[in-house]
Formats: C-alpha cells, sequence, structure tokens
C-alpha cells in the first residue's frame, strides 16, 4: 500500500515552459563553457550548483554560487515574463491522493530562492495539496542520490520504501527513486525526456503524466 508520493516539480506537476534549461545552458554559456543539448540533459534533475559547477569545470564554491545567483536572478525573470501553472489534471490528482491518505511530498532540484517563488505562483488548490516540499540544498546530496525521498519519508512518518511512490520526468529522478528502493518508481512523460530514454533508466510503470496516478494506484488495488 502505498503511503507517500514524492513527486518531482519542473517538467512532473508544474509546467515552467522548460526555462530551467534554457536558463541553465545561457549562463553556462556567458560563463565562457557553452554546452551542447546532450551536456544539458545530463544535470536535467540535478541539483543546480552541482550541475552548474560541472557544465563549466568551476570548483571554487565562491565562483559556484556566483554562477547560481544568475542563474536565479535569471529564472525570475524567465517566469515571471510567462509564470509556471500546474500540468492538466495535476491539482485534482494531488487531491485524489491525498483523499485516498497518500502524503504528497514535492522533491526538486531548486532551492528555495526559486521554489518558494515558484510555488507561489502556483493555484492554492495545487499548493493547498502538498504536506512539505524538500530541496536539493537541504539534504546531503542531490539526484541520483536519494536523500531527498528519504527526507520526504522522514517528514511524514513513513518508514517503509516499499510504500513510497516516486515521480519525475528525468532519467535521475527515475535513478534516486530506484536507489531508494521505492515501490513504485514512475517516470512520466510531461517533461524533456522521451519513453525510450526513461525506460532506459528501469522504472516500474512509463505514464503520460501525473493526472494518471490515482487511477494507476486504484489498478493496483483492485488487483490486488
Amino acid at each position: 500500500m502505498i503511503r507517500l508520493a514524492a513527486l518531482d516539480i519542473a517538467g512532473t506537476t508544474v509546467d515552467e515552459g522548460g526555462a530551467v534549461y534554457r536558463v541553465l545552458a545561457d549562463v553556462v554559456a556567458r560563463a565562457g563553457h557553452p554546452a551542447d543539448d546532450v551536456a544539458i540533459r545530463r544535470w536535467m534533475g540535478a541539483d543546480k550548483r552541482e550541475a552548474l559547477g560541472a557544465l563549466t569545470g568551476v570548483r571554487d564554491a565562491r565562483a559556484v554560487e556566483g554562477l547560481h545567483d544568475a542563474f536565479v536572478a535569471r529564472l525570475a525573470d524567465a517566469y515571471a515574463a510567462s509564470p509556471p501553472r500546474p500540468l492538466p489534471g495535476v491539482p485534482e490528482a494531488l487531491a485524489a491522493l491525498r483523499a485516498a491518505g497518500i502524503a504528497v511530498v514535492l522533491t526538486t532540484g531548486f532551492d528555495r530562492q526559486v521554489t518558494d517563488p515558484l510555488l507561489a505562483a502556483l493555484p492554492g488548490r495545487f499548493t493547498g495539496q502538498l504536506d512539505a516540499v524538500v530541496c536539493a540544498e537541504e539534504v546531503a546530496a542531490g539526484r541520483p542520490d536519494p536523500a531527498m525521498i528519504r527526507r520526504a519519508m522522514a517528514l511524514t512518518g513513513v518508514a517503509d520504501p516499499a510504500a513510497v511512490l516516486t515521480a519525475g520526468d528525468t532519467v535521475l529522478d527515475v535513478e534516486a527513486g530506484r536507489n531508494a528502493r521505492a515501490g513504485r518508481v514512475v517516470a512520466v512523460l510531461t517533461g524533456a525526456q522521451g519513453r525510450a530514454e526513461l525506460r532506459a533508466a528501469g522504472p516500474t510503470d512509463v505514464v503520460d503524466g501525473v493526472a494518471v496516478l490515482p487511477g494507476l494506484l486504484g489498478d493496483t488495488r483492485r488487483a490486488g
């Protein structure tokens, strides 16, 4: 029985138009280290400080923080120009999960500087269904490490990873779910990575989006 749904934000529950990866590529290029799409895709779902350091080769913590500040500022401008919104059917799906007794926690490679304004821009019918939000900066390591999922479990009192469903739109999301030994590791097709790429990472399910999760779990219960 699933008791916790740990869900990614951008591309999984929220449509932010792919701004995060456009801005990431722009900041890296402005730092003198232009990266192609393959290199950027490798860091989808990762902690953004880790991504910036790896893509630019910068190791000095203060310099990485400067890059991150630029990333946060440019992303804020992008979101002001085109505000993020819940993906279709997601608020209703979150409400259905919670009505079934399943806690809902968002996990993200964003830090609070990005996450809090992003969530504040979303309607209450979305944010009102959240039990907690975990950012990569608040744990020991970002994806594919399972630290954010384990933090979500601790916040909701779920001790058994078999009772956890994870969902995300990137390979790193899938790898984090598998590393956490989650009972269901769901890849969704609402982000930038496709079915074949996600399936190769070994999820338990590949689905069109978070909107179908209540039905997916309902089918499982009926089958049991």
